[in-house]
């Protein structure tokens, strides 16, 4: 039904994996990413704290809470594959 029959008789054990996760298995990677994205939290904090930008401060909150939860992503996976 619904053109999902197809599905259930083909059993794909492959899953898909995205780059980041690929990437986040090596561990000279990982750091590296982890590198990255605490120098740039940073930028966006120094931004904020200046308060030069006013109608951006919105999107620059929001990137601030997109990386604290790439941060806190990384730090899980490196605990699990560890």
């Amino acid at each position: 039904m619904f053109g999902l029959e197809g599905h259930k008789k083909k059993k794909n054990n492959e899953e898909f994996v995205f780059d980041l996760e690929h990437d986040l298995k090596i561990a000279e990677k990982r750091l590296a990413i982890k590198k990255k994205v605490e120098e740039r939290l940073q930028q966006v904090k120094d931004v904020l704290r200046s308060g030069e930008n006013k109608e951006e401060f919105d999107q620059c909150g929001v990137m601030l809470h997109g990386y604290a939860s790439l941060l806190k992503i990384i730090s899980r996976f490196a605990l699990k594959k560890d």
